[in-house]
């Protein structure tokens, strides 16, 4: 069992689902919903409410994995924050360090799903997850974690680099997995690597840090700021190195999928629960593709998440040969 704090922030999802007015067109490369003309009305099928957002997807994971976990965020005194804190409480989640900005809303996400398909579109409004420069790195002081896990702080980057200072002068390790305003600012990222232990990625956001279109590229470029880095490609699986072993992987298995919503997360939280369990750099890219498998074959981002007692069946991954 390991302490970890996992950073980042906290949603309400509310998932408006519908099988026939949600119809898709394609337009080249991109696929858009061509019934919802605007000023008009629509009945929705089914009506869902869930909690999201980075840091709250991970911590469940830890939690689910019997690790004592710490999350970070900011939430509204307001419904949805109960919401919220009602089911890290559910789970077992230290809350005692969550902020409560002044008059700020808890963020919340509109998710258009088709039923039919599992696509689906999100509108996000932010709220106190919108900024985290009012959160304390000396709070890591008074936690001592083995583990900080970052997800986005929506290019909050001198937040960051003080949670990652004060996580490394207290020997704890780092992951880290950034968003899009974050890789806005590649140098400042490629700059905050240096406290970083492991990295995560997918294929697009790997391109936008480094440039390049290979996986094997972009792994062999990332490796040199960053001894662990994985980087995953849907349904490709993806591409990992721990500066020992470099591994190849697919995907868990096969499903349908019900919805994406949290599967970056599932696959991050997944591979640091099981790492942080003494589980080996291979063991736990499995667990980590498990976690990911399970949480889409469900609705909302925390169901479905692993625990450690689930028996895995083996997975199509191939450790690679020689230098990248």
């Amino acid at each position: 069992m390991a302490r970890i704090v996992s950073l980042g922030s906290a949603l309400q999802d509310i998932y408006l689902i519908d099988r026939d007015d949600f119809g898709s067109i394609e337009f080249g490369n991109v696929s858009m919903f061509k019934h919802l003309e605007i000023g008009s009305k629509y009945d929705i099928d089914k009506l869902d409410f869930f909690i999201g957002g980075g840091g709250t997807n991970s911590a469940v994971t830890f939690a689910r994995n019997g690790h004592e976990v710490i999350y970070m965020g900011n939430l509204g005194r307001d419904p949805a924050g109960e919401a919220i804190l009602k089911k890290l409480d559910e789970e077992g989640i230290d809350t005692s360090y969550i902020a409560f900005p002044p008059r700020a809303k808890t963020g919340c996400s509109v998710i258009l799903l088709d039923s039919k398909t599992g696509e689906r579109t999100v509108l996000t409004f932010r709220g106190a997850s919108a900024k985290f420069d009012n959160l304390s790195p000396r709070d890591l002081e008074f936690i001592d974690p083995d583990w900080l896990y970052a997800t986005t702080l929506r290019g909050n980057m001198g937040t960051l680099l003080g949670f990652f200072e004060t996580a490394k002068s207290l020997g704890a390790n780092v992951m880290f997995n950034p968003g899009k305003l974050e890789l806005a600012v590649p140098d400042q990222v490629l700059r905050l690597l240096k406290y970083v232990d492991v990295l995560l990625l997918n294929k697009r956001e790997a391109a936008m840090l480094v440039g390049g279109s290979l996986l094997e590229e972009l792994l062999n470029k990332l490796k040199n700021y960053c001894k662990t880095v994985l980087i995953t490609d849907g349904a490709m699986g993806g591409i990992a190195t721990n500066g020992d072993k470099s591994y190849r992987f697919g995907i868990y298995e096969d499903v349908r999928i019900k919805d994406t919503t949290g599967a970056g997360d599932a696959f991050g939280s997944g591979f640091l629960a099981a790492l942080a369990n003494g589980a080996s750099f291979k063991q736990s890219l499995v667990f980590a593709s498990a976690n990911s498998t399970s949480v889409v074959q469900h609705r909302g981002a925390k169901n479905g998440l692993l625990d450690s007692d689930v028996e895995l069946h083996p997975m199509l991954i191939q450790l690679l040969k020689g230098n990248l």
